[in-house]
């Protein structure tokens, strides 16, 4: 295995090997790491993209009703729920939706990842973080946004409420959020780990922590070097996506 070189000679071969697509082979079961990493890579980006969306459809709408209702009962109601969500931790809401929804009600496998079933519990246990993140994000920067100048302007030449919340505030307002969704994002593959845990599903998280568990190094430094890699081409794509929300961003580097 090499182990008797110095470590600089062992890291500049692991990362030369690591380039070519060759992250060694796995301590317990023998198998390629890579191969291992590929085959749970699907469940975990699955309920990845699934608790992203959750908190999109969930917080970035209630987030705007509150700026656009502030002092109301939804505003208060949304942050007093916003605020529980986000000191909420992601295993004991794991294990209360597992209690409630599939030992008393049967409702929802509490185990497993084969169908769109098994999603939903760990899904939404993977959500509430990121959307209780999001109500408050998308609530500030949409309250900063309605006070400016341009907006009393567009009330003032007779704008409804409707195009000036969707037309003129909403898309000057997405720029934070989506940095947020985008960081939510990155650190969801990280909470999968505790979420996959808790409903045993076949993901990378649930692979790290066997890995752990069996002290297998190759499998658990593949997992984090997976994940941040993976982290970091998301937050590439967060970058690109900027220009297409705010022409101002793509301006910057047009030569004129």
């Amino acid at each position: 295995m090499g182990l008797n070189d110095p470590l600089p000679v062992q890291y500049i071969r692991y990362v030369r090997n690591a380039l070519l697509g060759d992250l060694g082979r796995s301590y317990h079961s023998n198998k390629p790491v890579a191969s291992e990493v590929a085959s749970r890579f699907p469940t975990t980006l699955r309920l990845t993209i699934a608790g992203t969306i959750i908190a999109v459809i969930i917080g970035v709408p209630v987030g705007i009703i509150s700026a656009v209702k502030q002092y109301s009962i939804i505003d208060s109601v949304s942050l007093v729920v916003s605020m529980i969500f986000t000191s909420m931790p992601s295993f004991w809401l794991g294990l209360m939706l597992i209690l409630v929804f599939s030992l008393k009600f049967n409702m929802f496998p509490a185990t497993g990842g084969d169908t769109w079933r098994h999603f939903i519990l760990p899904s939404f246990a993977l959500a509430a973080a990121s959307m209780a993140s999001l109500i408050r994000m998308t609530r500030s920067t949409m309250l900063e946004v309605i006070r400016q100048d341009y907006i009393r302007t567009a009330r003032a030449k007779g704008a409804s409420e409707k195009q000036v919340v969707f037309r003129h505030a909403l898309p000057n307002a997405l720029l934070p959020v989506v940095t947020v969704i985008g960081l939510n994002f990155g650190r969801q593959l990280g909470g999968a780990i505790v979420t996959e845990t808790v409903f045993a599903m076949p993901g990378i998280g649930m692979l790290m922590v066997n890995g752990i568990r069996s002290r297998d190094t190759p499998i658990v430094m593949a997992s984090v070097l997976f994940a941040a890699i993976l982290a970091g081409a998301v937050n590439l794509i967060v970058d690109i996506i900027y220009t297409f929300i705010d022409p101002r961003v793509k301006s910057e580097f047009v030569k004129g």
